[in-house]
């Protein structure tokens, strides 16, 4: 056991029928139909590999795009040819998560086969609105259909899905109620990373938060800002511009417009605490940018803007390149701008390079973040690449994750 959670090498899996809970969950590319990055499939494979090679009848449970704002959500099944193909194995998939077509397929398993359910995330009991609108006990989700269909046919559970380990739904925390429970080798890899990180980290400490989903920040700024975990936080990306509507400064109707859609402003008032608390810690945008034939950038004074903004400015890089060449540590969490298109990856590009150069240990997580170090910094790279972001950046709070916990639950349940 490490950090009192069984890891793979405190069971026999030789013939058992294991449930492994993964993340796995990709950018997705709707024009196209593919993923467009597979770093975290690729990160799962040594898990996957060794259960199997052990004679597991392996069962993968995974989600894939988020339920509330429908971004990315879709089926698993692209998932299974890419683990396919990277093991040169027959991967089993079947569009189906806990009914009488997945059962009988899970009954069907032999020794060493693998088996890829579909997209948890279609199971009512396994959406962020059932999560935080139910608050629903480890015990009570115990009791929910997918933990109840499947636990039976199993005798192993494994988590390997550290990115979500923040989330409190069924496929998480429910089995390891019912199961003797372990977690997979990556899991315990970023487990171990970010625990020697969070002892003694080299000062400052400077916090780099982007990208669209802000609720993560939010759940973790207060923390890491209040206990001193965090010397300096820089905002960019929709984060940054929610800090500036609190300011009073409004980016624009158009900006304004993607905000309210995702339901973003009910963090306003939180945002305006924050700078009120902490605001010389927290570095907002000094200027912004936006793609009208071509990048275009818009000081503060000059806002409202009648484009949407999709990146920050030259002003506000330079800024935070300064702050960066100073830090020995430096947390990534988001890019900075939509960093797909040319007219805008300049702000994500630029920092993420600088931050690689600059020579401080660097970790960085979150789906798009890794995709966009893949892009512009796949030589060099981070010190170390995170599978989670919203689990990295409450660990590093110092919370406690939902799955840990019920990973040490079992842990002592099932000696």
């Amino acid at each position: 056991m490490k950090y009192g959670i069984k890891t793979l090498d405190d069971f026999d899996f030789s013939l058992k029928t294991v449930i492994a809970r993964l993340d796995i969950n990709c950018p997705y590319d709707p024009a196209t139909g593919k993923l467009k990055d597979i770093t975290r499939i690729k990160a799962a494979l040594p898990t996957i590999r060794e259960l199997s090679e052990a004679g597991a009848k392996l069962v993968i449970l995974a989600h894939q795009g988020g339920d509330l704002e429908y971004h990315n959500f879709i089926s698993t099944k692209l998932h299974a040819v890419q683990i396919s193909k990277l093991m040169d194995k027959d991967i089993k998939f079947i569009d189906d998560v806990c009914g009488p077509a997945a059962r009988k397929a899970i009954k069907n398993l032999k020794s060493g086969q693998i088996l890829l359910l579909d997209n948890v995330r279609y199971m009512a009991q396994e959406m962020t609105l059932f999560e935080t609108k139910l608050n629903l006990t480890p015990r009570e989700q115990a009791k929910t259909i997918v933990v109840r269909k499947l636990a039976p046919l199993a005798g192993i559970y494994i988590c390997d899905g550290f990115a979500a380990a923040h989330r409190d739904q069924p496929t998480l925390v429910g089995f390891e109620q019912v199961l003797p429970s372990g977690m997979g080798r990556l899991f315990e890899k970023e487990y171990d990373v970010l625990s020697k990180i969070m002892k003694e980290p080299g000062r400052p400490l400077v916090f780099l938060l982007g990208g669209a989903k802000i609720e993560d920040a939010f759940n973790m700024m207060g923390e890491v800002l209040s206990k001193g975990i965090a010397d300096r936080i820089l905002s960019a990306g929709l984060l940054g511009q929610v800090f500036l509507m609190a300011k009073g400064t409004s980016p624009g109707t158009k900006t304004e417009e993607v905000i309210y859609a995702k339901k973003l402003d009910r963090y306003l008032g939180q945002a305006e605490k924050i700078l009120a608390e902490y605001g010389e810690k927290i570095m907002v945008p000094l200027d912004l940018a936006y793609d009208d034939n071509g990048r275009k950038e818009i000081g503060l004074k000059d806002l409202p803007s009648e484009h949407p903004i999709t990146d920050i400015g030259s002003r506000t890089i330079d800024l935070y390149k300064d702050i960066i060449s100073g830090a020995k540590t430096v947390f990534v969490n988001g890019p900075a701008g939509v960093f797909e298109e040319p007219e805008t990856e300049y702000g994500t590009r630029e920092l993420f390079s600088h931050i690689v150069k600059a020579g401080c240990f660097s970790v960085i997580g979150e789906g798009d973040s890794i995709s966009a170090a893949n892009r512009f910094v796949p030589d060099a790279g981070f010190s170390y690449m995170c599978t989670g972001g919203g689990a990295m950046v409450r660990f590093l709070s110092g919370e406690e994750l939902p799955v840990v916990k019920a990973l040490k639950r079992a842990a002592k349940k099932f000696k």
